[in-house]
């Protein structure tokens, strides 16, 4: 196996850059902030930036949790990789993932001035610095449920080598470490989100009751509402759980689990 170092400091922009050097070098997996990544998806691991502490954030991206190293040196052992990536914000930090994961010794170091211009790195920085939003290079999907409340927004980048072009989604997080103070949403506050939206949807009479129950990952919405009579109720309820789903998720950031609707009573 050969292992790849991309090295720079905090906030200059190595995971939003991860895939071009990946894609550069034939690399398909990834290991960043403690997570294992191959191609689009999230292998093995927990992400750093999940923490709500950054000296916890930096434990995690150098596996010193025995459970957290251990599932990730199984699926290492696992994989007949050719290559590997290691995002770190020193060369000493990518060797120390290296030892506690025995890794081979690295084949090639980059620093991020390598691969990025002055100016992306200093936009980097301030993205960094003034807005808190951090990246994780794979897709929105796959990690939603674990950063709920998060903030989570998807960017897409386009990069043309040859004859094809590649669409890349990453995710933008914004983790409890990187900002002053937390945020909770109240479920009286969920309850008048969820009648705004409902009250837009055509023929949906009143909303009789909404029950909401925090998960983990999200939260499940039970609603019970009062309809105008119409032939086809079924699709109006789709389109009422579509809407729900879009709105709450934007306006929130809260992972929606499910949205489960229950017709009371129907009126002329």
């Amino acid at each position: 196996m050969e292992v790849y170092a991309l090295v720079g400091q905090s906030g200059t922009g190595k995971s939003y850059k991860a895939f071009i050097v990946a894609k550069d070098r034939d690399i398909e997996y990834i290991i960043d902030d403690g997570l294992l990544i191959g191609g689009t998806r999230v292998i093995a691991g927990q992400s750093a930036k999940r923490e709500s502490t950054r000296i916890a954030s930096v434990r995690r991206a150098l596996f010193s949790d025995s459970e957290h190293r251990e599932k990730v040196k199984n699926t290492l052992n696992e994989i007949n990789m050719e290559k590997l990536l290691i995002l770190g914000t020193s060369l000493k930090m990518v060797k120390e993932i290296c030892k506690v994961l025995e890794l081979p010794e690295l084949h090639e170091v980059l620093y991020i001035e390598n691969v990025s211009t002055d100016k992306e790195i200093e936009q980097a920085k301030k993205s960094r610095r003034e807005d808190g939003k951090h990246v994780i290079p794979v897709p929105t999907f796959e990690v939603k449920k674990d950063f709920s409340g998060y903030f989570i927004d998807s960017l897409k980048i386009f990069s043309k080598k040859g004859r094809f072009s590649d669409i890349v989604e990453k995710t933008i997080i914004r983790p409890t470490f990187s900002y002053l103070g937390k945020y909770e949403i109240s479920k009286a506050a969920l309850v008048q989100i969820i009648s705004i939206c409902a009250s837009k949807v055509e023929r949906i009479n009143k909303i009789m009751r909404v029950r909401i129950e925090n998960k983990p990952d999200g939260i499940i919405i039970d609603i019970d509402l009062s309809i105008k009579l119409i032939t086809r109720i079924d699709l109006m309820i789709v389109e009422l759980q579509k809407k729900l789903v879009k709105e709450i998720e934007y306006m929130t950031g809260i992972n929606v689990l499910s949205i489960n609707v229950t017709v009371k009573a129907i009126t002329t």
